[in-house]
């Protein structure tokens, strides 16, 4: 079984066995994930939303940049962009960024236990370029500013208050991925020679104040890290990334996500996937477009990052074919989905309902490619668990 099996399945209880068996090979690192088929099949012709998808998966729209959210009296908002769900009694929510500037934001979609939208509502306003951010296990989104010395905004997905969180740092904010066994909040940074950091509350569910730390390692492709505090993570008048000797550097950090003891995050420039095993210290890539045999790379423009319950990830591209593709437990990366006649957008928010039965995501642009052509979508079909 490859170390990235074990530890992405740990979430969802992987045997006592496997364990051991993992534990002892140390710092054997496994190859990056090579093309392979889809466990879902191939994709079909596109559907009456432009869409290819499996065997079994149908799309529908949610919601049109400044347009009318179907049985709501709210506008939804443009260039949406980084996303999460979160249940919400029988039904859920899904939230959403909007990467323009001035103005941002984000906005909120709730479903009933049929899946049909109940309402629609803005929960954050008046910030800059939000792009990216991530769920907490409290139920708050962490909204992220993708510009020079963004912010962190702390926002309720049924709306009310939002609180800006200094002492998460400032910087080009891109994503976040809340760890609940080691209590950090992890964060990429969206720069050329971006770091990757981890932010300590003080205390655990309350992010007014704690430590932010900086990833430190070699400059391979694999190795051992540590972390260490930056000394200043208000950024001015040095930078962040720029304030630690020895702090590793990434090719445009983009989105995170946590499970399982691992956390992986997406380097945009470079087109990689990155594994950061953090029972034993360790990182390595799970995946490099440059480094897949037999080409050509099914995966590019490499950005946003979800997992599922059966431990596959879900990589949406800014760029490439436009798709959203898969990397499975077993190191196969193949193409889940595809998004025709919209070459100028960028797919962006994947996230599962809370069932994991339905797929959640945009098009940023659309097909006018302009930010206020940006529609969200859902793909609802038999999603292994």
């Amino acid at each position: 079984m490859e170390r990235r099996s074990f530890l992405r399945g740990a979430v969802i209880g992987t045997s006592v066995a496997a364990f051991g068996g993992t534990l002892m090979r140390g710092a054997a690192y496994a190859a990056p994930a090579q093309n392979g088929p889809s466990p879902y099949g191939p994709l079909g012709a596109a559907d009456a939303n432009g869409i290819q998808l499996p065997s079994g998966f149908t799309s529908r729209v949610i919601a049109r940049s400044g347009q009318t959210v179907s049985g709501t009296s709210y506008a939804w908002h443009n260039a949406p962009d980084g996303g999460a769900c979160f249940a919400d009694g029988s039904g859920w929510i899904y939230v959403s960024n909007s990467e323009i500037n001035p103005g941002g934001g984000a906005s909120a979609v709730k479903f009933n236990s049929s899946g049909t939208i109940t309402s629609a509502y803005r929960i954050l306003s008046n910030t800059r370029q939000n792009c990216a951010g991530g769920a907490t296990p409290w139920n708050t989104w962490l909204s992220c500013e993708e510009v020079s010395l963004g912010y962190v905004y702390e926002t309720n997905p049924w709306g009310g208050t939002s609180t800006r969180r200094d002492a998460m740092g400032k910087f080009k904010h891109e994503a976040a991925a809340a760890d609940p066994v080691r209590h950090v909040i992890y964060l990429t940074e969206d720069e050329s020679n971006g770091c990757f950091y981890r932010f300590i509350p003080t205390t655990w569910g309350n992010l007014s104040s704690g430590t932010l730390q900086v990833l430190v390692a070699g400059s391979g492709t694999s190795g051992s890290f540590t972390w260490q505090n930056v000394p200043d993570p208000d950024g001015s008048p040095t930078a962040t990334r720029n304030q630690v000797s020895g702090a590793k550097h990434f090719n445009g950090g983009e989105g995170c996500h946590y499970a399982g003891d691992t956390v992986w995050f997406t380097t945009k420039g470079d087109n990689r996937v990155w594994q950061v095993n953090l029972l034993n210290s360790t990182y390595e890539l799970a995946y490099d477009d440059n480094l897949v045999n037999p080409g050509p790379a099914p995966l590019t423009g490499v950005d946003n990052i979800t997992g599922s319950s059966s431990g596959d990830l879900f990589v949406a591209e800014d760029g490439g074919n436009l798709e959203i593709c898969i990397i499975t437990p077993n190191d196969i990366v193949a193409v889940f989905l595809r998004v025709t006649g919209q070459s100028s957008s960028e797919i962006t928010g994947p996230a599962f309902s809370p069932d994991g039965q339905r797929l959640y995501f945009s098009s940023q642009r659309g097909t006018s490619g302009s930010s206020s052509g940006g529609i969200t979508y859902e793909v609802t079909g038999p999603f292994r668990a």
